[in-house]
Formats: C-alpha cells, sequence, structure tokens
C-alpha cells in the first residue's frame, strides 16, 4: 500500500484504512479490559463465598477441639494458625489492590483502567524490583514457605502449594530464555489486569486453606474408623441375674456397625461363633453370687494384618429376692389427712409382675409409685406379691403407723410466740397458722381465733382478720399489755373434713 507513487486519493484511502483498524484495535482492547474486570468481580464474589466456608470448618473443629481435646486440639492448633497466616497475607494484598485502584472515582469503570505505568513505577525502577517490589515477593514467598513448614515436608498438599505461589523465574522462548516472575506477570500490563491477578492470587489462598482444612479432617476421620479406635460395650439383656439363671447379653464395637465381621471372638477362654449386627452373642451360666469377668478379644482383619481388641468387662450375680422393698418417699410413718406418696417394688421383677394391698393404698403414676391415705387407726399394713421371671411367687408385708397432722402454731405477721407491736398495727393484722418443719406442704386457712386484752373480756373471732369487737379491745389495751391470741382453729384446703388441732397461741405486746 505504501509502494510506488500514489495519488493524493489513494493516500488519503490508505490513510483512512489505518484510521479503521487503530479504531479496531481499541475496541478490541476496550472489551479485554471490561473482560477483566468483570473477572475480577466474579472471584471477589467467590472469595466471599470461600471465605465463610473456611470460617465454618474452623469454627466446626474448634468445638470439637472443645469436646474433644486428644483428637481434634492439635488440628485445632494448625488450622489456627494457617487462618493467621492466611488472613494477614490476604490483608497484604488487599491493601496493594486498594492502593492501586486509590484516585479511581468509578472503581467498576474498567475501560479507563489500561494504563500500566502505575503498576510499573510502583514494582520495578530500572528493570529491577524496588522495595515494594520485592515486598511484595517476600510476602509471597513468606506464606508459601512458613504454610508448608507448618504442614510438614511430607504433606501431600506441598507440591500444589508450592505449584500456586511459585515466583521463580519464568521461561519465555523454547523454554530458553528466563525471565524473572515479577516483569513477566505484572510489567507492561493494564492496571486492571494486575487488580484481578492480585484477586486471582487471593482466591489461591482460599483454596489453600480449604484444602488444608479437609485434609486435616480427612485425615482425623481416616484415625477414627481404624479398627485400633474402637472400644468393646457389653449389653447384658439385664442389669443383674438371680444365681442359678444363665446370662444373657451381647459384646459389641462402639459404632454398633452390622457390617464389622470379626474373624475371631474369644469370651473366657471360649470361641464364639454367633454374631449378630456386629456383635458377639453370649449366653452361658452366670455363676455364683458376686462380680463375675467377661475377658477376651476380638480380632479383626486390617491391611492384611490380624487387629485385636481387647473385651475386659464385668456384670453382678445376685441372690433371688425373698421379700419386697417398701420405703414411704417422705418419712418412716404415714400421716392421716394428707396423701402419703410411697414407693414400692422388688428388685429383679418388673412393675407390672408386682401387686400391692393396704388400706388406703392406690396405684399412682409411675413405674412402682403408690399413694397412701390412711383413715382411722393407729397402724396400716401393706402386703406385697410378684412372679419372678421363673414363674415363682414371692410375697412380703410390712406395718407403718399411723399419724395426726401436728398442732400448728399460730402468727402475726408471719411470726409466732412472742411478739411486740403498735396496738394499731394488731387490729389490722391478719392471724394465720404454720406448720413448722412437717414434711408436706400444705395450705391451712385460719377458721377462728379468740382474742384476749388484759382488763377485757375474752372476744371470739371468725376468720382470720380482726372484728369489730376484737379491734375496740385492742384499742383499750395500754403500753405493755400483753394481748393472748389463742384457740386458734384453721382447715386443710381441699380438704375440709379432716380437723386440725388448734393452733399454739400468740403473745403480742403493745408497743
Amino acid at each position: 500500500m505504501a509502494s510506488g507513487k500514489l495519488s493524493p486519493r489513494q493516500k488519503m484511502i490508505n490513510l483512512m484504512y489505518l484510521v479503521f483498524i487503530a479504531m479496531l484495535a481499541m475496541n478490541m482492547s476496550k472489551e479485554v479490559l471490561s473482560a477483566f474486570g468483570y473477572m475480577n468481580e466474579k472471584l471477589i464474589e467467590n472469595n466471599i463465598t470461600a471465605t465463610t466456608k473456611n470460617q465454618d470448618v474452623l469454627d466446626n473443629l474448634a468445638t470439637k477441639a472443645s469436646e474433644q481435646p486428644e483428637k481434634y486440639k492439635s488440628l485445632y492448633e494448625i488450622a489456627s494458625k494457617v487462618n493467621t497466616l492466611s488472613n494477614d497475607f490476604n490483608t497484604y494484598l488487599e491493601s496493594q489492590k486498594t492502593f492501586f485502584l486509590e484516585g479511581k472515582e468509578d472503581k467498576t469503570d474498567y475501560e479507563t483502567m489500561d494504563q500500566s505505568n502505575l503498576v510499573d513505577e510502583y514494582f520495578f525502577k530500572n528493570n529491577k524490583p524496588t522495595d515494594e517490589g520485592q515486598k511484595f515477593l517476600d510476602n509471597i514467598n513468606g506464606y508459601r514457605n512458613s504454610i508448608i513448614e507448618l504442614l510438614g515436608d511430607k504433606s501431600p498438599l506441598k507440591a500444589s502449594i508450592n505449584k500456586r505461589f511459585d515466583t521463580s523465574d519464568q521461561e519465555i522462548k523454547d523454554g530458553i530464555k528466563l525471565q524473572p516472575w515479577l516483569n513477566n506477570r505484572y510489567e507492561g500490563f493494564p492496571l486492571i489486569s494486575t487488580v484481578t491477578n492480585l484477586t486471582a492470587m487471593q482466591t489461591d489462598i482460599k483454596t489453600t486453606q480449604s484444602e488444608i482444612f479437609s485434609n486435616l479432617l480427612g485425615g482425623q476421620l481416616e484415625s477414627d474408623v481404624s479398627m485400633s479406635n474402637y472400644k468393646t460395650i457389653l449389653i447384658p439383656e439385664k442389669s443383674a441375674f438371680f444365681q442359678g439363671e444363665n446370662f444373657k447379653g451381647k459384646i459389641v464395637l462402639g459404632r454398633y456397625d452390622a457390617s464389622l465381621k470379626p474373624s475371631e471372638v474369644v469370651v473366657n477362654g471360649r470361641k464364639v461363633t454367633k454374631i449378630e449386627d456386629g456383635g458377639a452373642i453370649l449366653e452361658f451360666p452366670a455363676g455364683s453370687v458376686g462380680e463375675r469377668d467377661i475377658k477376651g478379644k476380638f480380632v479383626f482383619i486390617e491391611n492384611g494384618e490380624p487387629v485385636e481388641i481387647e473385651i475386659n468387662s464385668s456384670y453382678a450375680v445376685i441372690p433371688k429376692p425373698n421379700s419386697a422393698v417398701i420405703s414411704a418417699d417422705k418419712m418412716n410413718v404415714v400421716y392421716r389427712g394428707v396423701v402419703n406418696p410411697m414407693t414400692i417394688s422388688i428388685p429383679g421383677i418388673p412393675d407390672n409382675k408386682v401387686t400391692a394391698t393396704g388400706s388406703g393404698l392406690r396405684k399412682g403414676s409411675g413405674s412402682g409409685k403408690y399413694i397412701m391415705t390412711p383413715s382411722s387407726g393407729r397402724e396400716v399394713t401393706i402386703n406385697v406379691s410378684g412372679t419372678l421371671p421363673n414363674g415363682q411367687k414371692v410375697s412380703s408385708s410390712q406395718k407403718f403407723r399411723i399419724k395426726d397432722i401436728p398442732s400448728p402454731r399460730g402468727t402475726i405477721r408471719k411470726q409466732s410466740g412472742h411478739i411486740k407491736m403498735p396496738k394499731t398495727s394488731l387490729g389490722k393484722a391478719t392471724v394465720g397458722v404454720e406448720l413448722a418443719d412437717f414434711d408436706f406442704d400444705l395450705k391451712l386457712s385460719t377458721t377462728g381465733f379468740t382474742v384476749k386484752v388484759p382488763g377485757q373480756s375474752a372476744v371470739v373471732v371468725r376468720g382470720s382478720r380482726m372484728n369489730v369487737q376484737a379491734q375496740k379491745a385492742i384499742s383499750k389495751a395500754k403500753r405493755g399489755d400483753v394481748v393472748t391470741l389463742f384457740d386458734i382453729k384453721s382447715t386443710i384446703s381441699g380438704n375440709s373434713g379432716y380437723r386440725i388441732k388448734p393452733a399454739s397461741p400468740v403473745s403480742v405486746e403493745i408497743q
């Protein structure tokens, strides 16, 4: 197009072509810049999600470390150090992005971020790294080396971490010519590509954290399912056995995994061949009364080698019962006028096989629970019978004394005995009663009392408060006089048919 002698018209056409090509190149450049910007936005969104997930895993590991420190404490310590190193490096990268974008009013106007001079002047001088450029390299290398040192040279993640944060010289032509990593990745590139590169490196940090956390938990999980970590558990058919019975129960492993098939089970020197749901089913004579040992081993094959798990447990053999166990939940007596809760049972016999009878006795709510409401007399006999698992009958009886509810004591302002108060206060006071040191919580209501003021006739009052006559008599009392309240009568709330003994009197010295 430029060869030979051209006419002015042709020169004009050629110039127009050049301008057109330049415009196409400019448009293409703007599209590429925008593409870098959109990629940066996507990476930032992914980093936010990854940060949340990594924190959730770290929090879960912290919980496990507090619940099972012997398993997870050391793993949590490593994860915490990884998290600290990662957060510090991520913060440094974020500060670099903030510096490069400082002064940009619209940080999403990617088409204007086509200059490279800001990054070039910040990272390079005379084709060598500036102090900030060297600091950037030191941060990358320091993070990589610290993580690998923390995990150990034998970590399966070492190779990927080295590759992810590699800052060695880069090949640029046929594997012969090398260029420093910093120049290769950042010199002469548009500003938006540098910002996107820094965000991508933050993504690498999140990925590294995630891989390390998964590797730590995965290693512990592999350890947990190893046969050497199982414990045997003895599950007897019942908690105790009578002399002459056969012991029935099974020994299982802690995971209760039905897929576990031991190659051999030996208990008390004998091989056990019946295996169900991962447990060895046991049945043999229970033996004499006392504590009996169960010793032996489970044998599994793991990686072609036998692994033995010790069985070391025990059970108790008790004699057959010949009497019932009967106890009053409150005292060794029962009280007339109240509901007395009782527990009646026979060891080794279920509640539905036990029968208890007695005057005023009825079944309550719950296993072995009864209610006794005695009426007349001074004693009550409770008869108990039960049926043993082998069909044998056992029976027993026991007598309980019946007592009346003790006399309550009178109170003024919840005080009893001898008290002091002004006569105006006494005239407005309420007379009450209480059962001191009584095991049942009874609510008593005052129904009447008698007031005696020195020099005045006694006044009978109905209810719990002074009537007009009593107030008039009290108003004539002098300072130092002792007013007596006696014959204080009361009833049980909800049981007015039972007659409570009169309460002890109250003496009030007038102030």
